[in-house]
């Protein structure tokens, strides 16, 4: 177990990785979370907020981190979606593991029936679900071509806005990275709310339906 704590700390010190890995870490865990199927539990969005931040003292060039992250983003959901369409719908009966739930998966195919291909783009902004969207429609066989322009879509989206977020705190916010450590919870605190919005609707909604 202190081998996971220790794993845990490390992965979720999001200050350090950015400070000590810099562009080539963050290409690697943005990769990770949207192209691998245990990349759930990696923290996105605090790191690109974080990285904007760091690019307004110069440590990262805000372009080079538009253009390689933003590629790191679409090739890992483009892994994600060739994942699926390999395994197939027998993914879902894949045995729980320590890094895997299949109540990710189901709740992300859950999602993507409501709304179709946004999906991807809608995915990128909500943790775990970015992991699992892109496995779905690759099950779905959702057309590639069409798979392909939401995933530009949303992983450009996901990696400008937040990382331009991070950069706009730290041009308009004297010594924010003094409370970078706030700006990190807040991040996180944001990127929940989505999920728990739709964790309570689900449940008024069974609610309603068992009376």
């Amino acid at each position: 177990m202190e081998w996971l704590w220790s794993l845990f700390h490390t992965i979720y010190d999001v200050e350090g990785l950015v400070r000590v890995g810099g562009l080539m870490a963050l290409i690697a865990i943005i990769f990770a979370e949207t192209g691998l199927l245990v990349g759930f539990f990696l923290p996105g969005d605090s790191l690109l907020v974080t990285a904007g931040l760091f690019a307004v003292n110069g440590h990262l060039e805000l372009w080079s981190l538009f253009l390689f992250v933003s590629l790191a983003a679409i090739v890992g959901d483009a892994v994600g979606y060739f994942l699926g369409t390999r395994t197939g719908p027998r993914i879902f009966s894949r045995d729980d593991s320590l890094l895997f739930h299949k109540k990710h998966l189901v709740s992300t195919k859950a999602f993507y029936d409501r709304h179709g291909g946004i999906t991807i783009v809608l995915a990128r902004f909500m943790p775990i679900l970015r992991t699992f969207a892109p496995i779905v429609a690759g099950v779905g066989n959702m057309q590639y071509g069409r798979f392909a322009l939401y995933n530009v879509m949303g992983g450009v989206g996901w990696v400008v806005s937040l990382t331009s977020i991070g950069y706009f705190l730290g041009k308009t916010i004297p010594d924010i990275d003094r409370y970078i450590h706030v700006v990190i919870a807040a991040v996180i605190l944001l990127s929940l709310i989505p999920g728990i919005v739709a964790f309570l609707r689900s449940r008024q909604r069974a609610r309603t339906l068992s009376l």
